[in-house]
């Protein structure tokens, strides 16, 4: 996100104060993230339709960030086209960690191949058919990544995609 939106130097993120372990652990790496970045952080919760509207009525004025991190959520999921319009509306650069974001028309996302992610769990499913016990399997983490950009959500934010993420992307959604 950082190089699509330069100089980017205050940067939000949403959480779902609902998901505790999941919205504290992203806020930490956030935070973290900012400081290694010398960037200023602004931690937006929300857990219903109204705290997102009110979340992204919160970026007026002088709280408006330079660009907006929606934190990995089923509850955003399932409000991903609410979440993707007032983004737009707003004209807030977003960045999602679900490619399904992109193709609803955010602007870009990073984040685990959700292919590769099932495979993995029939890799599993069949090691305990073979007779494996769950106990016994190693976590498995996701091991593939990718990064999609909508260049149409770009054009209308205004922004430029730089050459060197459109080479790193894995899909350019035109």
């Amino acid at each position: 996100m950082r190089e699509m939106v330069s100089p980017a130097t205050r940067v939000a993120v949403l959480v779902n104060p609902a998901n505790v372990t999941t919205s504290e652990s992203r806020v930490r790496q956030a935070e973290a993230a900012a400081r290694a970045m010398a960037l200023q952080i602004q931690v937006v919760r929300a857990s219903t339709s109204r705290e997102i509207n009110a979340a992204f009525a919160s970026f007026e004025g002088e709280q408006r960030p330079d660009a907006l991190f929606v934190g990995n959520d089923a509850f955003f999921s399932s409000r991903r086209i609410q979440i993707v319009q007032l983004a737009a509306f707003h004209k807030v650069p977003t960045i999602y960690s679900d490619r399904e974001f992109c193709e609803t028309g955010g602007l870009m996302s990073y984040g685990s191949n959700i292919i590769d992610a099932y495979r993995q769990v029939g890799t599993y499913t069949g090691l305990i058919l073979k007779g494996a016990k769950p106990d016994d399997l190693p976590i498995m983490q996701s091991s593939k990544f990718e990064l999609v950009i909508n260049a149409e959500t770009a054009r209308m934010l205004g922004l430029n995609v730089p050459a060197t993420l459109l080479v790193l992307a894995d899909e350019v959604i035109e």
